[in-house]
């Protein structure tokens, strides 16, 4: 008689969550392995009948857990190339139009809220221009202590917060495009509405993005939530039928 072959499913499990490319491959070992071992022929009419009927079943479940394979790959690709959130205080990466509320104990002709300019800079009383796009609040508070300890403040303790992010930008077809103020959680949706909806022209079901910082546009579709973050460009299209 033909041995049964085992798979433990605790690691089949882990294995595909973990990286679908990784599942695929496994996929196609076991099953393959499944389907040799079915088309030996044991000198039984009635294992070799069963041998021939399991043949067409096996490989068409090798070709959905195939898919699902790829799917998952595909899905792990995608994730990692989403943008960080905003909500994310510590990590977010400072731009141009950003308000950062500013403490330095001790210095309260220092203390205060402050706008990035356009040139990516924040001037600070006694620190001078400090370049503050492309940093995070911690990176910041490190740049503006130094260029304090340079004068007459001693040993600065700074601390920096995000006072309000860089605004998004909305436009097409939209009844009232223009420049809104970011929230925590917003999505595209979110923004249409904020803007007075869709005009009757506009096509409801893709959105062209450009993110702050990129150099090209993203079409996205509207099927589920896509989210916006501070200082992207949000563009609603035209339908042409």
């Amino acid at each position: 008689m033909t041995r049964t072959r085992l798979v433990n499913y605790d690691v089949f499990t882990s294995r595909f969550q973990s990286d679908g490319t990784l599942a695929l491959t496994f996929f196609r070992r076991f099953f393959f392995s499944m389907i040799g071992s079915c088309t030996c022929i044991h000198g039984d009419a009635a294992m070799q009948q069963r041998s021939s009927s399991a043949g067409p079943t096996l490989h068409f479940l090798l070709f959905v857990l195939a898919i699902a394979g790829i799917s998952a790959s595909v899905s792990v690709q995608a994730s990692a190339q989403t943008p960080p959130s905003a909500s994310s205080a510590e990590s977010y990466i400072l731009g141009p139009n950003d308000r950062i509320r500013l403490k330095v104990y001790g210095e309260s002709d220092i203390t205060g809220e402050y706008e990035i300019d356009n040139g990516g800079q924040v001037s600070i009383p006694l620190a001078g221009h400090i370049k503050a796009a492309g940093a995070t609040t911690r990176q910041l508070e490190k740049a503006i202590a130094s260029a304090l300890a340079k004068g007459i403040v001693r040993d600065p303790r700074v601390n920096v917060e995000i006072a309000q992010y860089r605004p998004y930008y909305i436009l097409g077809e939209v009844k009232k495009s223009g420049e809104y103020p970011y929230r925590n959680g917003l999505t595209v949706m979110d923004a249409v509405a904020s803007a007075g909806g869709f005009t009757y022209r506009a096509n409801e079901s893709k959105v062209h993005l450009r993110r702050a910082g990129a150099g090209r546009e993203e079409i996205l579709p509207l099927d589920a939530p896509v989210p916006v973050f501070p200082g992207d460009n949000i563009r609603i299209p035209e339908r042409y039928f």
